[in-house]
This record gives C-alpha cells, structure tokens and sequence, in this order.
C-alpha cells in the first residue's frame, strides 16, 4: 500500500511540538509535554518504515544511498545553521554559558552522537551542575539518525526473508520490548540521563513505529483505539514529570504505544491548516526553540510567565518558518545557492553580534550604606590580632575553605605578598547535609564525600596551622531541604536551628588551632532561570539576605569572634544580582567566580582585611 500525504500527520507534528514548547517554557501548564519527542519518535520510526517498505514493493530493492542522501539533505541544512548559530553567538548571547564545552557539542550534533555526548559530558562538578548545553535538544536527532543508519540495513535483510513485513513487526516489537527491558534495569532514580538519552533505552518509540507501518492495513485505522490512545497521551501529560519512576519501568513504552495508535488514526480536525503549516516548520521549530528560549530569558526582556512564553513561541516560529523556505526546502530541491547565500548571510550578521563589555580593570566601589534588606555586618576586625602560642615561623597564613565558590576564590587567587594562601574549598559541598535536596527544581543527593565534611575541615584546619580561615559558603545552604517530613529552607525556624547547628561547629573547627576566622557573606546569584523566566528559589535574593542574617547572628554569638565581611556588597554593589562590576565579569555562570573578578575586583577588597587580621 502506497503511503499518501496525510495532513493530519502534519498536525501531530504539530502538536507533538506543542508539547514540547510548553514544557520547556511553561512546564506548571504541561509538565509531561516533553512526551512530544516521543510522539515525534513514533512518527518518524513509521514514516521512514513506510516510505522504505513501499519502495521495496515497488521496486524489489532499496537505494540505501539515495535515501541516506534524502535524509542528509532533509536534516543537515537546518541543523548545521543552528550550530553555527549557537557557536558564533552562544557566547555573547547566553552569558551564564560556559563556551568551553559548546565545540564538543557541536561536533557531536552534527555527527549526530549528541545523546552519548550528553550522557557522558558531566566529567566534573561545574559541568554536571552547569546550565544545560544550547545544543543539549540535538540528543533526540541522533537517536532518529541513528535510527535512519541502522535500520534500512536490517530491512533489506529482512527483504530475503519469506513474508518481510511479519518478520519487520515482530523483529520491531521485539526490539521495543528489549528496550524497554534496557531502561527499566539501567535506570537509577539519582542519574537518569544514562536512560533519558541512551539509544538503546529509547529506541522503543521508532521501533512501535516501524512496527506499525509493517502491520497489516486491518490493524489500522481503528478511531476507538485512536481515542483511548489520544486520552493516554493526555493525562501524561499532565500528569507526569521528568522523574517519573514508571515512565522509565514501561511508562515509554506505554506512550509510544498510545502514541501509535493516534498515528494509525488520525483525527481529521489536526489537518486545519494552521496545524498543517507548523507541522511542515516543526522540524525547524525544535531545532530553534531550545536555543532561543535561553537567550530570551527574564532577564534580557523583562518578562516571566504567559508573556515570555509568547515571545518565545513567536520568535521560534519565525526562525522556523525563515529556516524552511530560505534553506530547507532550496536543498531539498537541488537549489544549494539561495541556501548557501542565506546561510552565509545569517553566519556574517551572528559573527557581528556584539561581544559582551570587555574587562577592563575595575576601581572596587566603596561600600554603600547598609540597605533595609542587607545583613549587618561585624567591624572588618572585632579585637586586635595577637600572637598565637606555638605559630609556626614563616609568612602569614590563611585558609579559604567552604563549597565550590569558595573554591573559584582560592583558586584564582593572585597571591599576596603579606601572607601565603591555601584553598580547602571543595566542590559540590557545603554544611548542610540532610539528604534530600532540590536544586534547579529536581531533586538531588548529596555527593558522597560531603557527610564527611567535618573530618575534611579538620584534617585541613590543622595541617595548614592558618593565621585567618576565610569561610565562604553560597549554595547548599540556600536550597530546599526536607528536614523531618517536610521541605524547608533558610529563613524558616526550624531550618535555621539546623543550619546554627552546623555553623557553629564549623566556627568550632576553623578557630580550633587558635586562627581567626572571616565569614564572607554569600553574593547574590542568578544560575540558572526557570523555564517560565522566574528565579529557582536558591536564587532568591531574600534566601541569600536570610542566609546572611544567620551568618550575623552566628559570628555575634560564636566564642571565637568571627568577622563578616560582606562580600555581596562588593559583587552586588547596587543591591541586585550583576554580572559585571566595573566593568570585569565577576561571574562565570551566575554563581561561581570568574578569574578576572577574584584578581581585579575581589583580591583588592579582601586581601588588606586578611593582612590586617593575620598580622603578627
């Protein structure tokens, strides 16, 4: 049976983007709306199989090929124009983005390996707690490619065989039950990715797929089951999320299931036209969405919610529309030129974007007059230091410990001739330590090493012998933690019981050997935003003042007489969050330091106040 142009398909194309749209903006309206990629997985899996069966009857062979060089032709153009995109502009456009890892995963989306690359790119602390990659949407392309690699091959072998199609739906069907069986054991609720992206735990979709198309014509077209199945992509929709244990123990395969039985029977109301024409740009409008969601985020248009979410979907479409006529289609017509010259055109207008504020050195700005919301700060030194029995003889010493910010501080610290430096910070931990913790919206442990915390500050504090212990601590006490049976956080009393708990033992370790101690209020932060442009709330300025005021509050009362030096002041000099201050970018991603904003802005802020306190 020939496959005919169904423009219904075009509408679930449609649709499926929809979802997918709405779960990356506005996820509180569909939170299982990234089930489109599955919907999307079954389209493809039954298009591609149709197409190739058909040509088999037709003609009693495949044009591998030829149809690898449809495919290229297809894909290719639009993708490579994204990437070229996100290469030249990502960094200027996305200025929490890391730009050293946008190359790898460019290369690995135009291989089309984009989902291994995913899996495995988290090699260290700052990469697994990043931002998520510009190009990470491209995982879902390399599965569909390397579907489009493999699969024609096992067709045509399956072309030998007596009565091809039975042997194409059961080998499908069976793949898909040993996909399915894949996720279920390689899943592991603390690091999903390795079955969210793996192809061989997600391939069941585009098997389904190709098993449908190899179905006999009475197995399809049943609108009772279109229904049911319609019905079942509904509620996930609405009802599941990312961590969903079950989605990953059978749950995919109950989608793709559903999924399929919608394709096999299309309503007719998805062929309108104005789904028909996003369903002909959706391919452009996935490539797009991911990459200019991030750059039109609340902070650069002033937006959050339903607003943003429109601007976005706007700004989405016409990328995607731009992409099919001036690119995708000249190609797929075997007119190159226009497309070439539109691509070239829009390369030299991304190079030309402008670059962010050079840094220039910075006058570090005099500390304003304490604002309402700001934390009272301790004199810069409570008593003058004396000689501490049994110092070791040599320079001054001082010790900066604490969590991965504090770590940024050591370790781009530029030396001073007054004392010698020694960074303890360690990444990915701080003082709080109950397990269960929500960062970015997910839930996430502990890492292991970080119960040892104490041990790890002791064995430091005392094999350094410091002069001064500089504490900096700005992220994990600022997140929700269930404490008990419910969640809480900073600001909230019995959290804040807690959190006095544990710093006072950490002022106990630091001045253990006699040194003074310098707590450094926590800056204001801006990681990452949520999908609706809001703040998560470890980015909350009034978390970081909660925090601060307990840092206050905990200097005054500790024996030791800890100094707070507000350090949020010199990165936030106008009360709000700031990339720049004088001109330097004092932040790398929104939280961690930068190496210029520890040598030309906050070295010349602290290191007198650290000399003063550590001289004999």
């Amino acid at each position: 049976m020939s496959l005919r142009y169904q423009p219904s398909l075009d509408g679930l194309r449609a649709v499926a983007l929809g979802g997918v749209l709405l779960a990356h903006g506005l996820p509180a309206v569909l939170p299982g709306g990234f089930l489109g990629v599955d919907l999307f997985f079954v389209l493809s899996g039954y298009l591609i199989t149709s197409l190739l069966l058909d040509e088999y009857d037709s003609q009693g062979r495949l044009r591998l090929g030829e149809f690898w060089r449809r495919r290229a032709r297809r894909l290719l153009p639009a993708l490579a124009l994204v990437v070229a995109f996100v290469v030249l502009a990502g960094p200027r456009l996305l200025p929490g983005q890391d730009p050293a890892p946008l190359r790898p995963d460019a290369v690995a989306a135009l291989t089309y390996w984009a989902n291994w690359r995913m899996i495995y790119r988290g090699g260290d602390y700052f990469t697994q707690t990043a931002a998520a990659s510009p190009l990470q949407h491209t995982w879902s392309l390399a599965i569909e490619e390397q579907f489009y690699l493999l699969w024609p091959l096992l067709l045509m072998l399956a072309g030998r065989l007596p009565h091809p199609r039975r042997w194409i739906g059961a080998g499908a069907l069976a793949g898909a039950a040993a996909s399915a069986v894949a996720a279920a054991v390689l899943y592991d609720p603390a690091a999903p990715d390795r079955v969210y992206f793996g192809t061989d735990t997600r391939a069941s979709a585009l098997l389904i797929g190709a098993a449908l198309a190899a179905a006999p014509p009475g197995l399809r077209g049943r609108r009772w089951a279109a229904a049911i199945g319609a019905a079942v992509l509904a509620a996930a929709a609405l009802g599941v999320h990312g961590d969903t244990a079950a989605l990953y123990r059978g749950g995919f395969v109950l989608i793709a299931l559903a999924a399929a039985a919608v394709v096999a029977a299309p309503a007719r109301v998805l062929g309108v036209a104005p789904l028909r024409w996003i369903g002909r740009v959706s391919y452009g409008g996935y490539l797009w969405h991911w990459p200019l969601f991030a750059i039109l985020d609340a902070e650069r248009t002033g937006l959050a919610g339903p607003p943003l979410f429109a601007v976005r979907v706007g700004a989405t479409l016409a990328a995607a529309a731009a992409s099919f006529h001036l690119v995708e289609q000249p190609v797929r017509r075997r007119r190159p030129l226009p497309a070439i010259a539109t691509a070239a055109a829009a390369i030299a207008l991304l190079a030309a974007v402008p670059a962010e504020k050079p840094q220039t050195a910075a006058v570090v700005p005099p500390v304003p007059a304490t604002p309402a919301a700001a934390p009272v700060a301790a004199p810069a030194v409570a008593t003058p230091p004396v000689r501490r029995a049994g110092r070791r003889p040599g320079p001054p010493r001082v010790t900066v410990i604490g969590d991965s910010v504090s770590w940024t501080l050591g370790a781009y610290w530029p030396g001073a001739a007054e004392f010698t430096l020694s960074n303890q910070g360690v990444q990915g931990c701080g003082i709080a330590v109950l397990p269960d913790v929500r960062y970015g919206g997910a839930l996430h442990a502990n890492y292991p090493y970080c119960a040892t915390w104490e041990s790890r500050w002791g064995g430091s504090v005392a094999a350094d012998d410091p002069d001064v212990v500089v504490i900096l601590l700005d992220r994990w006490e600022l997140m929700d933690r269930r404490l008990g049976d419910r969640w809480t956080h900073v600001g909230e009393a019995d959290y804040d019981a807690y959190l006095t708990g544990q710093l006072d033992r950490a002022l106990d370790l630091a001045a253990a050997h006699g040194a003074r101690v310098a707590l450094l209020s926590a800056p204001y932060t801006h990681r990452e935003e949520r999908p609706d442009g809001g703040l998560w709330p470890e980015d909350e300025p009034a978390r970081v003042d909660a925090w601060n005021r307990l840092l206050a509050r905990a200097a005054a009362d500790h024996p030791s007489r800890p100094v707070v030096l507000d350090l949020n002041r010199v990165l936030c000099p106008a009360g709000a969050f700031a990339w720049t201050v004088g001109g330097v970018r004092v932040r790398s991603d929104g939280l961690h330091l930068t190496p210029d904003g520890v040598r030309q802005v906050v070295a010349p802020w602290l290191a007198p106040q650290l000399a003063r306190l550590a001289t004999i």
